[in-house]
């Protein structure tokens, strides 16, 4: 990765459609010319389930989600959904220059295992490439978290960090958005009882799925998370893995809670 000027922003907790709408617009301003590189480090509130760019809405129970007063909203990646709880949540804003998919993913994935390394947790990458086209007709399939693509982070074999993607063009040339779930707690599983009607029948087995395919930091390190070390384990990851030096801008930065 060569050196940029890059920006780092902590926004803290802030709602579904503030998040997404934030990272769109930064990854189409770029693209156009205007803003910087970006690491951003976030969380939500309320808890909000994402759906990928292209997933259908009728997958999750917009009705109970409002009951429980959790939102509903559609990333500007790709991927399937995730319930947005118990995390903390990174997204990059960068050129794509002339990097494939993958060499993005492997290149945001190894500062990401670098940075949870210096938290003190020792993770591993997935090696292979799932047949995503056989998997999403599979109702399983609905949870982001239900299967691993390659250069994901793993546990043990367990899905730790769940990552998206898509590429915006423009006159200044192509920009990757990637956004990412740094999973810190188990409540993601609960994403099982909003799914839609139709689905009803799969919720047990897509319960027990998550249960046993992903892993998270309060149960890798039996402590709550520090959430302030965690950010700022990862901030070093991407400085030390990629030589970059961030300049913070003072009206976005935020501190965790």
């Amino acid at each position: 990765m060569p050196p940029a000027e890059w920006t780092y922003i902590e926004s803290g907790e802030q709602t579904g459609a503030f998040n997404m709408a934030l990272d769109e617009s930064m990854a189409r301003a770029l693209a156009v010319g205007e803003g910087y590189p970006v690491l951003r480090l976030f969380r939500w509130r309320p808890w909000a389930i994402s759906l990928g760019h292209n997933q259908a809405a009728g997958d999750i129970d917009a009705a109970r989600c409002a009951a429980d007063g959790i939102d509903v909203v559609r990333r500007p990646t790709g991927g399937r959904a995730i319930l947005h709880a118990e995390e903390l949540t990174y997204s990059v804003v960068m050129p794509a220059g002339r990097r494939s998919i993958l060499q993005v993913y492997n290149e945001i994935s190894a500062a990401l295992v670098w940075g949870l390394s210096l938290y003190g947790v020792e993770v591993a990458l997935q090696k292979s490439q799932p047949d995503f086209a056989k998997e999403y007709r599979s109702s399983s399939s609905v949870p982001c978290f239900a299967s691993s693509a390659r250069y994901e982070i793993e546990w043990r074999g367990r899905k730790l960090v769940g990552s998206a993607q898509r590429r915006f063009s423009g006159p200044a040339g192509d920009v990757v958005l990637q956004h990412g779930s740094i999973l810190c707690g188990d409540a993601h599983i609960r994403l099982a009882e909003y799914l839609s009607a139709p689905l009803d029948g799969a919720r047990d087995s897509i319960r027990a799925a998550l249960r046993a395919k992903t892993a998270d930091l309060r149960m890798i390190t039996g402590e709550p998370v520090r959430m302030n070390d965690l950010g700022g384990s990862i901030r070093r990851g991407f400085e030390e893995t990629w030589g970059l030096a961030f300049a913070p801008p003072a009206h976005f930065t935020t501190q965790m809670a």
